[in-house]
């Protein structure tokens, strides 16, 4: 019942700003293209019997740019979203996803509305505290700001920036050396993208949104491929994720609106996925045509069901599912 007193506010707060819900479709061209994002397949099967594949998109991102670029400029999808290989006490093969984007508004904008959103639903709630395992977050604090480069060194004694040259090119040997002077395990065939993500994992991530909400930020354009480069160092991306009792709730960014840049990176990110997964998505041209019409825009994507978790103290997210997808014995 919370849950859906959450979800109800949540409607209410983005009406109240002017935003109008859109309902986009679940069936894609592609699904997605991070490196690390399973999708589920399916066919679409034509009345003389032809088949063409599509997919459960794991996120509403590509279909909401487009309608940016067909000239909405506040809107919000709050829907269903599916990743596969995904079952965890935080993950679900299928959840439910709050986006929104704001047309010529600065990414920093998202960060209050973060905070807004983290107070609105513990408020609704009736919580004073967020609560998972054996931590607690303020939701009514000021979030603490911290970027990627400020985490590695505090709390890994990692220079992050030392391993990525001014173009943004990483030398994965500098931060693998690093790494492993800081207690971390290193495998020859890691890539640098493999050690930053284990360094996060290992010694940042555990030690966010404890006491008080963290945005993390300023990721490295790398680790961003949706993203634009900040103007202060195009080493760095306008991309930030929210924490709150060490637990990922939202990631959100400045976002890229160069057609060019995007499929560059997009496709490296396949060729990330093939190297290690053996498979890739296609990419979706429609999405890519449209980002070139694509006003300057920020967005974010916000997991309701951590949201919800976290409000009322629950264990695991399929406590706050009203149907949670039945585990399959011998996957």
């Amino acid at each position: 019942m919370a849950r859906n007193r959450i979800t109800q506010a949540i409607r209410s707060w983005f009406d109240a700003r002017d935003f109008l819900e859109v309902d986009v479709a679940a069936l894609q061209i592609s699904p997605g293209n991070e490196a690390h994002l399973h999708a589920f397949a399916t066919e679409v099967l034509g009345l003389d019997g032809s088949k063409a594949p599509l997919y459960l998109h794991t996120s509403p991102e590509f279909a909401c740019k487009t309608l940016l670029a067909a000239g909405e400029r506040k809107i919000f999808s709050l829907g269903k979203v599916w990743r596969n290989r995904e079952r965890g006490p935080l993950h679900h093969p299928e959840f439910t996803m709050l986006e929104w984007y704001r047309v010529e508004e600065d990414y920093e904008q998202l960060m209050a509305d973060c905070a807004d959103l983290m107070a609105l639903a513990a408020e609704t709630a009736g919580a004073k505290a967020f609560r998972f395992r054996d931590q607690t977050c303020d939701p009514f604090a000021q979030p603490q700001r911290l970027t990627l480069a400020e985490a590695f060194d505090g709390l890994a004694g990692i220079d992050l920036l030392a391993s990525l040259d001014k173009e943004g090119a990483t030398d994965r040997d500098q931060l693998a050396d690093a790494a492993k002077t800081a207690g971390i395990r290193v495998a020859d065939d890691d890539t640098w993208a493999d050690v930053f993500s284990r360094v996060l994992v290992d010694k940042i991530e555990p030690f966010l949104g404890l006491g008080r909400p963290t945005l993390l930020c300023e990721y490295p354009v790398p680790e961003a491929a949706l993203a634009r480069p900040c103007p202060h160092d195009p080493r760095v991306s306008e991309r930030f994720e929210l924490y709150a009792c060490g637990v990922e709730l939202a990631n959100a960014f400045g976002e890229l609106t160069d057609p060019i840049e995007q499929r560059k990176r997009l496709n490296a990110e396949m060729d990330e996925k093939a190297r290690i997964y053996g498979e890739r998505y296609p990419v979706d041209e429609d999405f890519l045509s449209a980002l070139a019409l694509m006003p300057q825009a920020s967005g974010a994507a916000l997991g309701l069901d951590r949201l919800v978790m976290l409000a009322v103290g629950a264990e695991r997210i399929d406590q706050v599912l009203w149907t949670p997808v039945a585990e399959q014995t011998g996957v």
